[in-house]
């Protein structure tokens, strides 16, 4: 059998997370956003999207990519919130048998505003 091979990207709360304000925890998660997009835009980033639960959960976001994991470490790296401080990243491949998943072209927001359509 033939595999697919992807990578897993979580985005995970720090425990020592600086605290913002508002306005600078409003600004870092438009940062973030326009970076994911920024990785999608250049077909590096297949999907990605906030991972829902308890407000003290570790997990918060959950990507898959089409490169390897070393070079997703690489690519997050350079995500303005994971340089703040506030994420970690851990970075897993996924196999899966070959055509059993398809992604589709779309367009990530690059904003709270915009993913809420305002």
């Amino acid at each position: 059998m033939e595999f697919d091979r992807y990578t897993i990207s979580l985005l995970l709360l720090r425990p020592d997370a600086p605290q913002l304000s508002d306005e600078d925890e409003a600004a870092l998660q438009d940062a973030h956003m326009s970076h994911l997009a920024d990785l999608h835009e250049a077909g590096h980033l297949l999907a990605a999207g906030p991972v829902l639960g308890a407000p003290d959960r570790e997990l918060r976001g959950f990507s898959i990519l089409n490169v390897d994991p070393e070079r997703v470490l690489e690519l997050k790296s350079e995500d303005p919130a994971v340089k703040a401080g506030k994420y970690r990243v851990e970075a897993f491949q996924w196999l899966l048998p070959a055509g059993l998943i398809h992604f589709t072209a779309g367009r990530l927001p690059r904003s709270v505003t915009e993913a809420r359509g305002a």
